[in-house]
């Protein structure tokens, strides 16, 4: 006997499934901010050193400040101020000839720089002065951040596993905003670093947790529904996430206004329900037996309630020791197993890589920063509604397939494209972060689908473990343009591809029962 057919006699879609969908959808809403925080928090403003050290009392005290910065600072090749170097004192010729600046002195910002606060109040670069030789410290924030959201996938997917998913859920709710909010109040750069890695870490146990939470309790015909919406939520996060920033410019703030949210997500986790399936697979039937009548309760099948007895749910595991622990080690044990983790963890490396390399390489729209997330978070809007048809109508599998290479195709266009066809190419990249967006929104049902119920979590912890790699990556191979200018996007392109060759090589999972155990993968074709 099947799980698929207990949840067929209660309804596997009605208000209780719907109440779980909306629960986790208010949980979800602040990953997405704080994976684009920095884009804000870290943002650089226009700077230039500060020059009150060479205000003399005499003609520098009288010029205005237009004319103190060209007796200051020195001008760039592009003709605007230096934002690292000054004079060594001030230079009153160069209000007669400012192209006179032939071998004068200069040396490095003696203290410290002046920001403009037009567009943000602080930053973290204004906090704690991370410019010009400091500059690799502002940009190592993400990278720490995105370290520990990989060790935390990791980590998530086995303890829930091991000791339930809801209250793992809880738990990545409380210590992700415990420390996200700390980390707004951090008195030093290393304070803060350490609790973004600690905020990265505990905050994706909620996408690793509640999209394994929503597809446990559907039925067949749903699940792509289900993992549609958890890909929207991202986008409305994304979106939401832009008018935040607008009206929230200090960078302590923002933090503390995307975690609020989880403060909800908390209050909303008591009528969060375990996954009955984890319970049957783990042996806990009495447990399971209570949720499911709640099911049956709420979806308006009670009549069917007597059938729920616990000798019926014994029957649907059978084939697997119960009471035995399962860890990462069980994806690799046996063949099959080891076949699917090793194309599902290519796979999401390359969705990773190709999603968030055109991401960060799309540029000349021309916009400020603010209608940029905007955009980039509309974007995705009609890739994911179309992949909510696509995946039913051709299947999971051949949705992955080819929406990486159509991805790849337009990164191979932006190849050929001339740089000076900037709205051309503009508009192809943004075709491609449709395509990348629609394979990444694909990749999560259908990998939640190919694991057996006993290892889902392990399975899920190492896929985000292998998008998280992909992500640290992206931002490298687009450094690749110093050797070659069209480099990145080749590396970009080839990466999609190999993406699809491996997605290629998975089962197809439309309309079939979710594995349970170990023994059913082994047992497949």
């Amino acid at each position: 006997m099947k799980f698929e057919n207990v949840l067929a006699d209660i309804n596997g879609f009605g208000k209780f499934q719907i109440m779980i969908i909306v629960i986790s959808f208010i949980g979800r809403f602040t990953l997405p901010c704080h994976f684009m925080l920095n884009n804000f928090i870290a943002a650089v403003p226009s700077h230039h050193c500060d020059i009150s050290s060479l205000d003399d009392g005499g003609i520098f005290r009288n010029l205005s400040q237009a004319e103190r910065l060209v007796v200051s600072i020195p001008v760039q090749e592009d003709g605007t101020p230096s934002s690292c170097q000054m004079f060594t004192e001030p230079q009153y010729h160069l209000l007669l000839n400012p192209s006179n600046v032939t071998d004068l002195p200069t040396v490095s910002c003696q203290n410290g720089w002046v920001y403009d606060n037009t567009t943000f109040k602080s930053t973290l670069t204004s906090q704690w002065d991370l410019v010009c030789d400091r500059r690799g410290k502002n940009k190592a924030t993400a990278t720490i951040f995105f370290i520990g959201v990989m060790f935390g996938a990791m980590t998530f997917g086995s303890l829930s596993d091991r000791f339930g998913r809801r209250i793992m859920l809880l738990v990545s709710y409380v210590s992700g905003m415990l420390f996200a909010v700390a980390s707004a109040f951090s008195s030093s750069y290393v304070m803060f670093a350490v609790l973004r890695f600690f905020t990265g870490f505990c905050i994706t146990g909620i996408v690793i947790v509640s999209s394994v939470l929503s597809v446990e309790w559907v039925d067949v015909e749903h699940r792509k529904l289900v993992g549609v919406i958890d890909s929207l939520s991202w986008t409305f996060g994304n979106t939401g996430f832009a008018a935040i920033a607008y009206f929230v410019n200090d960078w302590r703030w923002l933090i503390v206004s995307v975690t609020s949210p989880l403060i909800l997500a908390i209050v909303t986790w008591r009528w969060m329900p375990e996954s009955a399936r984890w319970l049957i697979a783990n042996g806990k039937l009495e447990q399971a037996q209570v949720y499911l009548k709640k099911c049956a309760t709420m979806n308006g099948t009670e009549e069917l309630i007597h059938t729920l007895k616990t000798e019926t749910l014994a029957t649907i595991v059978v084939t697997e020791k119960r009471d035995r622990t399962y860890s990462y080690l069980d994806l690799i044990r046996t063949p099959k197993m080891r076949k699917l983790a090793l194309r599902t963890g290519i796979l999401w490396f390359c969705v990773a890589i190709t999603f968030y390399g055109i991401s960060f390489n799309i540029t000349g729209f021309g916009l400020n920063i603010y209608l940029t997330q905007f955009t980039y978070a509309v974007i995705e809007l009609p890739a994911k509604i179309s992949v909510y048809y696509l995946l039913d109508k051709i299947g999971r599998r051949c949705t992955e397939v080819g929406s990486l290479l159509l991805a790849g195709v337009c990164l191979g266009i932006n190849i050929a494209v001339p740089k000076d066809t900037s709205v051309v190419r503009t508009v192809v990249a943004v075709i491609g972060k449709g395509f990348s967006s629609a394979s990444f929104g694909t990749v999560v049902l259908y990998s939640s689908e190919l694991y057996p119920t006993v290892v889902r979590q392990n399975g899920m912890g190492y896929n985000s473990f292998m998008a998280r790699l992909g992500v640290a990556v992206a931002p490298l191979i687009l450094l690749l343009d110093d050797v070659w200018k069209e480099l990145p996007q080749v590396v970009l392109c080839l990466t999609a591809s190999l993406g699809a060759i491996v997605a290629r090589t998975l089962s197809e999972t439309r309309n079939r029962c979710l594995a349970e155990t170990i023994e059913d993968i082994e047992q497949q074709w």
